[in-house]
Order: C-alpha cells, then sequence, then structure tokens
C-alpha cells in the first residue's frame, strides 16, 4: 500500500531568495507608469526549498514509469526509451521547418516511410501525417468524405451515423465539419444494432447518408463480429465509413482495416506507435484512405522521386490541417518503434495486449463482471459494472485504488453501461503487475463488504483527501495567494 504523503505546506519566508540577478549590461530604464501596478505576491524561498518543493511534486506526478496507469481506451503503455533518444538526435532535434528540401533529405525520407509503413500495416493507399492528434484526425477524416461528397455533387449527404458505444469525440468532430450526428444503438451484445443501421441507410433516408463513423474493437473491447455487414449496409447507401484507430493496439499486425472495407482511418501514435501519452503532450492522428480518397488528404505529403525526398499537395487536398508538417518528434518515435518491432513485433503487441485484458477480467469477474462478451474474449481492454455492496460505487472504487497505489481505471464511460470501470492493462505489463491490481480490487470488493465508510471517504494516503470535483473544476484555485 502506498504510504502516507506528509501535507504540503506554506514555505515562504519573508527576505529569503533562491536567485541572484547579475549586475545589467545595460543602462537601467524606468517603466512608464501605466504599466506599473501592486508588485505581485511571489514566495520567498531559499533555492533548496525551491528544489525540493519542486523534485517533491514531481513525485507526487503519476506516471508509467512509476506504476500501473490502466486508463481504459487510451493506451497507456510503457515506451521504450530508445525511441525518445531517436527523437532527440540534433539532425532531427534541430531541423527547421522553412529549410529548404536539399537540407531536409533525412527528415523527408523519414517521414516518407513512416507514411509507407502505416499504409502497409492498415492496408490503405495513402497516408497524411498533419493532424496533431485523435479527434484532429477524426476531423480531417470526416472532412474528406465531406469533400468527396461534395466533389460528386452529393451535397444533400449531411448525416453520419455513430454507434451509441462510439468515443465521445466523434459526434464532436462530426459537428465541426458541418455535418450531422445520428446515434445507432447497440444491440443485446454490445454490438451495432444491424437493424437499426439498416432502417437508417434505406428508403429515402440513404440519400442522405454521408457516413459511419465506428471504433473497431469498441470502446467495449469487443471486435465487431458484423463488420463486414456494418460497412456493406453504408457502402450501398453511398456513404463512406470511417474508422476510430484508437483502439488499433488489438489488431496492429493481426488485421488490416482497409481489408474490411474501411475507407478512412485514424491511428494514434501517441497511443499504439510510442509516444508517451497523457498530461495533454503531442500527438499525432495520422489519417489514411483508400484509392479514391487519396487526393482529398491534407497536405503537403512526402513523395519520393529519382532525385530524391520531397513534398507534394494532394491534387484535390482539403488542404492543410496544422502548420508545417505535423508534430515531427512524434513521427520519429513512432518510426523507431516500428522499425524496431517489425513485423513480428507488432503483431505481439496485439497478441500481448488481448491476453492482459483476458487474464485480468477472469481474475476479478466474480465482483467486476464483464457486461458485455459472454463467452467471448474481449481484445485490448474490457469494460465491468461492479456489483459491490453497500452503496459503493465505481467513483468510489477508483479513489481507493489512488490508496493502493494504482492509476484507476476511465470510469463511467461508456455511457451505455451503467457504473461503468474500462480497463486496459496494455501490452507492456507482466502477469506480477496484473495479480497485484487485481488483488486491489478484490480488496476493495471485500472492504465494501465489511468497512464501506473507509471506501467512500477515499483517498486517505495523498496530500488532499477527496475533492468537490465539480467546484474544482468550475472554480479553479490556479493563483499563489501567498
Amino acid at each position: 500500500m502506498q504510504t502516507l504523503v506528509p501535507l504540503l505546506q506554506e514555505e515562504s519566508m519573508p527576505g529569503r531568495r533562491a536567485v541572484q540577478l547579475p549586475e545589467p549590461s545595460v543602462p537601467e530604464t524606468a517603466l512608464p507608469g501605466d504599466l506599473l501596478r501592486e508588485p505581485p505576491k511571489l514566495p520567498e524561498l531559499d533555492e533548496l526549498s525551491v528544489v525540493r518543493h519542486f523534485t517533491r511534486l514531481s513525485h507526487l506526478n503519476f506516471s508509467i514509469d512509476g506504476q500501473f496507469y490502466p486508463l481504459g481506451s487510451c493506451t497507456m503503455k510503457y515506451n521504450p526509451k530508445m525511441n525518445e533518444e531517436a527523437a532527440s538526435y540534433g539532425g532531427f532535434r534541430r531541423a527547421h521547418p522553412l529549410a529548404p528540401e536539399s537540407l531536409s533529405q533525412g527528415s523527408l525520407a523519414l517521414i516518407y516511410e513512416l507514411q509507407a509503413a502505416l499504409q502497409e500495416i492498415t492496408g490503405f493507399k495513402a497516408v497524411s501525417l498533419q493532424p496533431a492528434a485523435g479527434a484532429h484526425g477524426e476531423l480531417t477524416g470526416v472532412l474528406v468524405i465531406r469533400a468527396w461528397h461534395t466533389s460528386r455533387g452529393e451535397t444533400n449527404r449531411t448525416r453520419i451515423l455513430i454507434p451509441d458505444s462510439a468515443h465521445g469525440t466523434n459526434p464532436a468532430s462530426c459537428t465541426m465539419a458541418g455535418l450531422v450526428a445520428e446515434t445507432i444503438p447497440s444491440d443485446s451484445s454490445g454490438g451495432v444494432d444491424l437493424e437499426a443501421l439498416r432502417a437508417a441507410c434505406s428508403g429515402e433516408n440513404a440519400r442522405t447518408v454521408a457516413g459511419l463513423m465506428i471504433t473497431n474493437p469498441s470502446t467495449l473491447g469487443l471486435f465487431e463480429r458484423n463488420i463486414k455487414e456494418i460497412i456493406s449496409i453504408v457502402h450501398r447507401a453511398g456513404g463512406l465509413v470511417y474508422g476510430d484507430g484508437a483502439n488499433m493496439n488489438a489488431l496492429v499486425g493481426i488485421v488490416k482495416p482497409a481489408d474490411l472495407g474501411f475507407d478512412v482511418m485514424h491511428l494514434n501514435l501517441h497511443k499504439t506507435f510510442s509516444t508517451p501519452h497523457g498530461g495533454g503532450g503531442p500527438g499525432a492522428g495520422a489519417v489514411g484512405v483508400s484509392a479514391e480518397l487519396a487526393e482529398f488528404l491534407p497536405g503537403p505529403v512526402a513523395a519520393k522521386t529519382s532525385e530524391g525526398y520531397s513534398f507534394r499537395m494532394p491534387s484535390r487536398s482539403i488542404g492543410r490541417v496544422k502548420a508545417f508538417y505535423g508534430n515531427f518528434a512524434v513521427l520519429v518515435r513512432a518510426y523507431a518503434y516500428i522499425r524496431r518491432l517489425g513485423a513480428d513485433g507488432l503483431r505481439r503487441v496485439a497478441e500481448y495486449s488481448v491476453l492482459n485484458a483476458n487474464y485480468l477480467r477472469s481474475l476479478v469477474q466474480e465482483h467486476y463482471p464483464a457486461v458485455y462478451g459472454a463467452g467471448r474474449w474481449n481484445m485490448h481492454e474490457f469494460v465491468a459494472s461492479p456489483e459491490l455492496a453497500n452503496g459503493i460505487h465505481t467513483l468510489d472504487i477508483a479513489k481507493r485504488l489512488i490508496d493502493y497505489g494504482f492509476h484507476p481505471p476511465t470510469i463511467y464511460f461508456p455511457l451505455i453501461v451503467k457504473e461503468a470501470l474500462m480497463v486496459e492493462p496494455t501490452e507492456t505489463e507482466n502477469p506480477e503487475t496484473l495479480e497485484a491490481f487485481a488483488q486491489a480490487l478484490l480488496a476493495i470488493a471485500e472492504e465494501a463488504q465489511n468497512n464501506p465508510e473507509l471506501v467512500k471517504s477515499a483517498p486517505h494516503h495523498t496530500p488532499v483527501g477527496r475533492l468537490d470535483e465539480t467546484t474544482a473544476a468550475r472554480k479553479p484555485v490556479l493563483c499563489y495567494k501567498g
């Protein structure tokens, strides 16, 4: 169990200072009077106290380097440090986006080869690396779909069909692209309700279908068994099918989405392909498309000629979606990850992510049963609906897990699952870690029976206890008060 962390306290003392500024080398000039205000109330600390303060904060910051981080659908996995080293090479780190192509051949080659690698992994005919995140990739993909329909004079196609288990960003991306999101319900097995989908794509409805956005495996951690039929229904109505690649961790090296019939798909390079994920850091939402959509991709994209590598803009491009060429350091990490693992290694990523999810599910299923997928394997994650005593809710479980030293899983998502607890162990965790996490969950189930107030008032081993999260979000304290 995690040790007790001492409460942080005010350490500022008048007259203490940590920095001695050098004598100015230019004449001092008074500030204009209209720019002056009351001196800010900044803390006064000696240097050692400052160092200790920020070191202590760094230890409080949870990370995958310190402990298990089973955040469902977000693939919070360990990423080899060699990929960080590759991204820090001077030739990449100091590359300037305005440098001429003749002086950027190494960077251009990497972008071109990464495009080619992702095409091979997904089966798509073309890839753009511009989008800066998963949701950005979603928006890009939907804009490509809209542009394709517009080029054919079918401006009446304004409806995007979205399963009710989809990521919340799907409807938002659809709306931002100027299209209308329409929910398709799930059936009793957690898959897309085929009858509801057929109704949305038949008769007069067919004329207005722009496409379907679907995550496969779904946010329930299940592979959509009827995926080919689903895609066929949408195609027969004249729509295109967008694949949300957030859960590609379960498929890489095993299934090529384009072979299933997908027309466009984004990949989270910062989830599946090695960039430390979380904390709002940089991402990359590469988008792959079928041959008929290739010229609608955002650009520029890298091309190879007899004279070397260069950029080109696809002939019917939707335009740029980001300045320059995407988050380049993220692309370097992804390229290093793919080259290091190779085809066999990428396949093992998927195999172990599926194995770990199902092993963990089996360890906790008595008290944390998965609500869908009975009698079949989950993919890389599972969604449990806890059945604990004395009115213990999923939020209580999540807070209590902090006391055991684990980051809580995703909770209350997807919305179609009551008291949802969404767990993704990823492929990089060993059995001992999974067993320790399972033991913590089972211990919490026992506490719920014998000492429910302990769970309801958690966490106990943190600098602050349970917060009023609504007030904290609406009235955050962001400034030093002194």
